[in-house]
């Protein structure tokens, strides 16, 4: 009970004794005692009116205000009762309900601030529970991942979904950095760490893109080094045949000298051939930058057909192209893009070998190229290489031709992935971000 309720039951006591003492007077005669009781008792009553004032109703403006603190109510404020003590502990009490509310809204704005960072921020961030379960994640890590909907992974632990999801996080070990590649040629930085929420450690990883800052240290470094090894073998192979062209115009007159011609006329052949080699690195520096213009991306395709069915037709190869109903205009250099896709029919009519078939499909919004073939396929160890400079598993492979597509497509701005699906089929496919 309430101190107000025992204060209401002293005050129904007095009324009563007083009651009692009125009616005894009424019945007997007035005698000068019971006018003082009774006398007292009404100055009890008007004490009591003014303790109340004074003591009870204070004290119940303070209930009051912890009813405000239990509803975490921080925007109202106790009223002044006219007493001293009491007002002191009012005034300290909205003081407090003031700083509440101010850290309150400093708190909200820092987390609503947090949010926004977190969800523009190109850095993924999976944010995971305390059972180690995924409880959010922005748009970034989503993206990366190759996840569509955020309530199809929430709850879920990260070996559940390792089958559906571009990037597998779950064999990151706690406090570490681990660099993993996609097939797409992307390198990324995964982090797993923690922070203390409530007392207990939550994980979440951290997932930077390096594939630009690489890259650009890549070509830095290859162009330096493919310019100072074109520069010496030309300069080499040039003095060389010079030389053995001079001495076999010498040799002519002289009787019993073929055999000799023949062996420098095969190291004049093999300068060039070095020659030629060195050249196709050194073209692959060279790259021009691409000047776009708008190309309808059916029309560009079915005219390249034409050109390579002859290639397909020698190895027994079906080239069949399935167009989008909707003409599709891109925005790309024609000259690079048409070696582009070139260079991915030919590997994929290398990679069949003979008896085998070439599908071309093109899709709108967004528009997406794919060159589909049923050859021998990629293994997983050698997806994540694909697009290294100069990596190649052809025997006589110089590792160019998917370093081309690489910074081509790059300058296209476009996302482009190249791997074996489980149906057997092995897909390029090219995805327009520019239209």
């Amino acid at each position: 009970m309430k101190l107000r309720g025992y204060f209401l039951i002293l005050i129904m006591l007095l009324l009563g004794v007083f009651a009692f003492t009125f009616y005894e007077s009424l019945q007997q005669e007035v005698s000068w005692k019971a006018i003082v009781v009774e006398a007292l008792i009404i100055i009890v009553l008007i004490y009591l009116a003014f303790f109340y004032r004074k003591a009870v109703r204070p004290l119940q403006n303070i209930s009051n205000g912890m009813d405000l603190l239990r509803e975490q109510d921080f925007s109202s404020r106790l009223r002044k009762v006219g007493q001293y003590e009491a007002d002191r502990v009012v005034d300290i009490f909205n003081k407090m309900m003031e700083q509440l509310k101010d850290e309150r809204l400093k708190l909200r704005e820092q987390n609503e601030f947090l949010d926004l960072l977190i969800h523009a921020s190109p850095m993924g961030v999976v944010v995971m529970d305390y059972d180690n379960r995924i409880a959010s994640l922005n748009p970034s890590a989503a993206k990366i991942m190759g996840i569509l909907s955020e309530k199809a992974v929430k709850g879920r632990a990260l070996a559940e979904i390792r089958e559906q999801v571009l990037l597998d996080l779950s064999e990151i070990p706690m406090h570490e950095t681990r660099t993993i590649g996609l097939y797409d040629g992307t390198i990324y930085k995964c982090s797993l760490d923690s922070f203390i929420d409530r007392g207990f450690p939550r994980p979440f990883y951290l997932i930077e893109s390096l594939t630009d800052e690489l890259r650009r240290a890549e070509k830095k470094a290859y162009e330096k080094v493919i310019r100072m090894i074109s520069h010496e073998v030309n300069n080499t192979t040039a003095g060389i045949t010079s030389t053995l062209d001079t001495v076999e115009k010498e040799l002519e007159g002289i009787s019993d000298t073929d055999d000799m011609r023949q062996v420098m006329q095969v190291c004049i052949e093999r300068c060039f051939t070095m020659s030629r080699f060195i050249t196709n690195f050194a073209d692959v520096v060279k790259i021009p930058k691409a000047e776009l213009s708008p190309v309808n991306l059916n029309d560009m395709i079915r005219a390249m057909i034409r050109f390579m069915e002859v290639l397909c037709i020698n190895r027994n190869i079906r080239l069949s192209f399935h167009a989008h109903d909707e003409r599709l205009p891109v925005q790309i250099d024609a000259a690079l893009f048409e070696q582009v896709v070139l260079n991915i029919i030919k590997n994929s009519v290398e990679s069949i070998g003979a008896d085998g078939e070439i599908v071309i499909t093109t899709s709108a919004h967004p528009s997406v190229l794919e060159i589909a073939d049923n050859g021998k396929g990629i293994s997983k160890q050698v997806e994540k290489k694909l697009f290294n400079p100069f990596f190649s598993t052809k025997p006589a492979g110089q590792g160019i031709g998917l370093l081309f597509i690489r910074e081509v497509l790059s300058q296209h701005d476009c996302h482009y992935s190249l791997r074996t699906y489980p149906d057997g089929w092995t897909r390029f496919v090219i995805q327009f971000n520019k239209q």
